[in-house]
């Protein structure tokens, strides 16, 4: 009998113990002091690689300011779902089919809008090779659809497009990359 309760007490223990070490659905960017968070999709996968290489890329081009906060990243889910679910987090009450408004003067907090993979990559051509990238960008062909997130106060700008194109791996990727950044 003492066998068997200590090794309910010993699964108990476990059981906590993982419980207790799942990953929360926001995650702090060190910005603890400021309060600024971003609030992740969830089963979305942090990609620190694309992350720092778009830091080194600001910071390239504007040497005088400190990087801001940012996130990059990636889930196998339709832009509109990811779109969608970060604009009820900030509290917007849907995403606007583009970013006119059905010709409103104010433009709205949440929107989507489309673009051309390969156009999107000309201006960081010269770039790329003074952060030490080779990247082929005649393989950045396609056209993507995106919803751009206005920020709120303590929460990022939030861009959700699909596909998207890796300048680390010089490929065209067929998910949903998640780009929030102050």
């Amino acid at each position: 009998m003492k066998t068997i309760s200590r090794a309910l007490v010993a699964a108990l223990v476990c059981f906590l113990a993982v419980s207790g070490c799942k990953k929360h659905e926001t995650e702090s960017s060190g910005e603890v002091a400021s309060g600024f968070s971003f609030t992740v999709y969830p089963g979305a996968h942090y990609m620190a690689q694309l992350t720092e290489t778009r830091k080194k890329a600001l910071q390239m081009i504007n040497p005088n300011e400190a990087a801001a906060p940012m996130a990059i990243y990636d889930v196998d889910a339709p832009v509109e779902q990811v779109a969608e679910y970060y604009a009820k987090a900030y509290g917007y009450n849907t995403v606007a089919p583009d970013a006119s408004n059905n010709l409103n003067v104010t433009k709205p907090p949440a929107y989507y809008r489309t673009g051309d993979l390969a156009a999107d990559q000309k201006p960081i051509a010269s770039l790329l090779p003074k952060i030490n990238l080779k990247t082929d960008l005649t393989k950045a062909v396609g056209s993507y659809k995106a919803a751009e997130i206005e920020a709120k106060p303590n929460r990022p700008r939030v861009t959700v497009q699909r596909p998207y194109f890796d300048v680390t791996t010089s490929q065209v990727v067929d998910r949903t990359m998640i780009l929030m950044a102050r």
